[in-house]
């Protein structure tokens, strides 16, 4: 008898589950940044960390991660993506610059050209903040 209830106790309860939950509360959506600290310059197969500010514009949006593109051999263009809330009614503005940091380890001898997206400008087109750094 305890077998059977156990049974029928599991299938209430898986039953009970519903996986048709696709109300998605949030989007992910570029996040501006504002300032970036890199050293002058590298060392060959060092790591560095690098500082990055960005502008987080309201309490329904958070840092998730960076997207790095690989433009050229060592060209970078970074983006730092965030999740904004969508099924919140209000979101109090913030305009929060807030430092984050990632490493980045040098892998080749020639000159780095790294490009921070900042926005767009009036005609839609990404602007960077662009630094370029010598490898010694």
């Amino acid at each position: 008898m305890f077998f059977y209830l156990v049974v029928f106790l599991t299938m209430v309860t898986l039953g009970s589950c519903s996986l048709d939950n696709d109300d998605v509360n949030f989007e992910f959506a570029y996040l501006q940044i504002v300032n970036v600290e890199v050293p002058e310059s590298f060392e060959f197969e060092n790591t560095y960390k690098i500082n990055v500010t960005y502008l987080r514009s309201d309490e329904c949006t958070f840092f998730q991660r960076f997207d790095v593109a690989k433009t050229g051999e060592t060209t970078r263009e970074f983006v730092v993506i965030g999740s904004v809330l969508t099924d919140e009614e209000q979101c109090t503005e913030v305009n929060q610059e807030i430092e984050t940091s990632f490493d980045f380890q040098v892998l080749y001898s020639d000159t780095y050209f790294f490009k921070f997206w900042t926005g767009e400008d009036e005609n839609g087109n990404p602007q960077f903040i662009e630094v370029e750094v010598p490898v010694n």
